[in-house]
């Protein structure tokens, strides 16, 4: 990677942690702002069962212990057809798991409660960040990394997989919050944390050859 790229991705780094930081201090001082409850009132008002099973589906596999088993299967594909990089840095992944309950313990802010939005799935830790969305868009995020710079995947695969997992990528915000398992903020910022994750696991995989 050149200089130039260098500096511009330290600061997209150092963007992205400042908004989280305002982001975490805008929820401390509005824990229930009116910016939550619109946002989950315009997207609530949709509803269907067909939709809320399709929104249960997409969150579904962000679930412990779903989630650690689906690394590790994809890892172990990636092991098996001789892609040990990559299988170790798919596991890397796995660390979204320690960032997000990390940060739901320090910050504390309480999920969505009844009163306020349709709750379709009771979720029972802390809100603030979506551990969902930091690990679909960490996982997923590389996953689909790896199907546009590992050219010796068949090129079929390669679209298949890729148009999957961004397709998990850019739905499962949208789930967590028609399910009422979080604000707009949360999912905000698990996408703002996820990407910092992204980043810097996509640059050292890049940056090292195999």
């Amino acid at each position: 990677m050149s200089p130039y790229r260098k500096r511009l991705l330290f600061y997209v780094l150092g963007l992205i942690l400042c908004g989280f930081i305002l982001l975490t201090a805008f929820i401390s001082i509005f824990p229930e702002s009116v910016i939550d409850r619109e946002f989950s009132e315009e997207v609530q008002e949709h509803q269907h069962p067909t939709l809320d099973w399709l929104m249960k589906i997409v969150s579904s596999v962000g679930v412990f212990p779903y989630s650690v088993v689906m690394v590790l299967i994809t890892a172990l594909i990636f092991l098996f057809a001789k892609y040990k990089k990559e299988a170790l840095y798919i596991c890397f992944t796995l660390v979204s798991g320690v960032v997000s309950a990390s940060l739901k313990i320090l910050i504390n802010r309480p999920r969505p409660e009844e009163s306020v939005v349709r709750i379709i799935e009771k979720a029972k830790n802390n809100s603030f960040p979506s551990g969902h969305v930091l690990f679909y868009v960490l996982f997923f995020g590389f996953l689909a990394l790896l199907m546009y710079h590992v050219k010796t995947i068949p090129k079929t695969l390669r679209i298949v997989v890729g148009g999957i997992a961004l397709f998990m990528v850019f739905t499962v915000p949208v789930s967590r919050v028609y399910l009422g398992a979080h604000w707009f903020t949360d999912v905000l910022g698990g996408f703002m944390l996820g990407m910092l994750c992204l980043l810097i696991l996509s640059y050292q995989y890049l940056k090292k050859p195999n």
